[in-house]
């Protein structure tokens, strides 16, 4: 039997050193988005042996199904645990989210068990740093002209978020979510939940983040983390997308923060589109370095 838990805040301090272990690049193996998320995802979270087993059932969405376990040593008894795991709960064995390197190791330790099914929706999009920070080249001329703009028609200061401005970005959430009609979308509602517990719980993650005001109002802003040992994920963004420029310039400028502040950090992670015409197109338009591709497995039935 699997000891399963729901996750608390305390738990960072164990499950954070297995996720490093691991120095994955998938949004989800982190700590924020586990927690945040936990209510919406149903997760549930033990430690098995030297390792990290999550599994989540999200509400009238399919099966039940199970995080590549992170950690270190043999992985084969947490595999086994999981598939038994899903065997008593009378379910099919699905893991989600694995990287191509996950699914090598699978192939390898347990050939022909799983069949595996790319993931697109929940593709990560990976930037260099110093590029989201410089936006240099021919193909972000447009970004530059929107930052341009911004500054040329705006009295603007942006700033890093502290205990004295946090209330101030909670209130532009507030805001935004009635703009865009948050509580009348299914998604967006979710978001805003996660986003909530973010604020909730700011300093206890470990988060950092920014904002940008306009004739000294919020009316964007940013949190992030390290994700792992050369990459940053940005969590959250959020900006009134009637004001031509505040969603290039809160980007822009964070990415320069974390430039310079974390030297060894080479990329930054923006998280998935899910599958969102219009988060999709907006991700793309900063031409994503890399996409740090997610497969599902599912045991084969023989």
């Amino acid at each position: 039997m699997i000891p399963y838990k729901k996750i608390s805040i305390e738990d960072k301090q164990w499950i954070d050193p297995l996720l490093r272990m691991s120095d994955l690049r998938g949004c989800h193996q982190n700590f924020t988005n586990l927690f945040s998320w936990s209510e919406i995802n149903h997760y549930q979270i033990a430690r098995f042996e030297n390792r990290l087993i999550v599994k989540a059932h999200p509400e009238g969405i399919g099966v039940p199904y199970y995080f590549y376990p992170a950690g270190s040593g043999n992985i084969i008894p947490a595999i086994a645990a999981m598939q038994q795991d899903a065997l008593s709960g009378g379910h099919d064995f699905v893991m989600e989210g694995l990287s191509k390197a996950n699914v090598a190791e699978l192939q390898q330790l347990f050939a022909d068990t799983f069949e595996f099914t790319a993931q697109r929706d929940y593709f990560d999009y990976i930037y260099f740093v110093e590029k989201l920070a410089s936006l240099s080249g021919k193909k972000l001329h447009a970004k530059r002209n929107h930052i341009n703009y911004f500054k040329k028609n705006f009295t603007w200061h942006f700033e890093l978020i502290s205990a004295e401005n946090l209330a101030e970005c909670r209130e532009m959430n507030r805001v935004w979510c009635i703009q865009n009609k948050c509580f009348e979308d299914g998604r967006l509602s979710e978001e805003y939940c996660a986003v909530k517990k973010c604020f909730d719980y700011y300093d206890a993650l470990g988060l950092e983040g920014a904002l940008l005001r306009k004739d000294g109002e919020v009316i964007a802003y940013t949190m992030g983390e390290k994700l792992n040992s050369n990459t940053y994920v940005i969590h959250i963004e959020k900006a009134f997308s009637d004001i031509r420029g505040s969603y290039q310039m809160i980007n822009r400028e964070f990415a320069e923060v974390i430039h310079e502040k974390y030297p060894e950090i080479l990329y930054m992670n923006r998280e998935e589109d899910v599958g969102q015409e219009g988060l999709r197109k907006a991700k793309l338009s900063y031409y994503p370095d890399d996409m740090e591709e997610k497969y599902q497995a599912k045991l084969l039935v023989k």
